[in-house]
């Protein structure tokens, strides 16, 4: 492979994903790969993403690169598909998962660089310790929590605990996670107890969420506390947090303040949700946004 570099890169597989919510019941692409790639695609920026889907499942890669996004892809025999059922409100979901795809390799990543590595696991075994130490040799490293904190038994997404993350983490500048996955991943009580027990470990940034109660972000032995925005209607909650960490490290990337940052993300999330579907603007109309929207004056308890 001709050696390539990005400024930010995510990596992480493409899903078939089945929604079903009181307002909908649809059949589409997702996974964190989709969403971050979405979301960055109306952005002045270069962005790489590494995926794996199998043949049946090209047309999602191909729709990607139809937005100008630089796609590497390598096969699996099946793709991760999900099944996501909302019950009453965007924040009550369960999940299953009819199908796994196989697990990414280090060798699949030579000659691939990146200012920030963003890796979105869904699954425990999507991204194994030898790749996130190959990635952290050479870059900062992001991840979203989330699919190393789950498995699947007889089809249903369960809780699980994360092997080999201490090592892991300290080997990553910035995590993603919300307050639930925090408390699991650190066994801590509180946020605040949680954050500094992440930042022991070595984390630099640091970005939980805890959907319509707001956010908070650390960085250099700060906490932030940021409102969420009040989206114009409910409409669909898969993908907000990819979206909010998109929009967090595009910034990060260009040079904001963490707290700007994370308001910027919050505001994409937030602007995603008000439809079915993943967030394709433009950063002019984040900002716009950040100035109009209500925000929601009740941040969560961080102890």
């Amino acid at each position: 492979m001709t050696p390539v570099s990005y400024q930010i890169c995510c990596v992480g597989h493409l899903t078939q994903d089945h929604i079903i919510s009181p307002v909908s019941d649809q059949y589409m692409a997702g996974g964190t790969s989709y969403y971050f790639s979405h979301a960055l695609s109306g952005f002045q920026l270069n962005y790489g993403l590494v995926t794996s889907v199998a043949e049946s499942e090209m047309s999602y890669v191909n729709e990607l690169r139809g937005l100008g996004i630089q796609v590497h892809v390598f096969p699996s025999k099946q793709t991760l598909y999900f099944e996501n059922i909302y019950a009453g409100h965007p924040d009550d979901r369960s999940q299953r998962v009819l199908a796994q795809a196989d697990p990414f390799r280090a060798e699949q990543l030579t000659g691939i660089n990146a200012g920030i590595f963003h890796l979105g696991p869904l699954l425990a075994n999507d991204i194994p310790l030898e790749l996130l130490k190959v990635l952290a040799a050479k870059s900062k490293v992001s991840i979203d929590v989330q699919g190393y904190l789950r498995k699947v038994e007889n089809q249903q997404v369960c809780p699980a605990e994360w092997e080999g993350s201490r090592e892991a983490l300290s080997l990553v500048h910035t995590v993603k996670a919300d307050e639930s996955e925090l408390k699991v991943l650190t066994g801590c009580a509180t946020v605040r107890e949680g954050i500094a027990q992440l930042a022991w470990f070595g984390v630099k940034e640091i970005v939980i969420t805890s959907a319509s109660l707001g956010s908070v972000v650390y960085c250099d032995n700060r906490i932030e506390e940021i409102c969420a925005f009040k989206p114009a209607q409910e409409i669909d909650a898969t993908g907000c947090g990819d979206t909010y960490i998109a929009g967090y490290l595009y910034q990060r990337e260009k040079g904001a303040s963490p707290k700007f940052a994370a308001e910027f993300g919050a505001a994409m999330a937030s602007l995603k949700m008000e439809s079915v579907g993943s967030f394709t603007g433009s950063e002019q109309e984040v900002l716009n946004f950040i100035q109009t929207a209500e925000r929601i004056e009740k941040a969560f308890d961080i102890g």
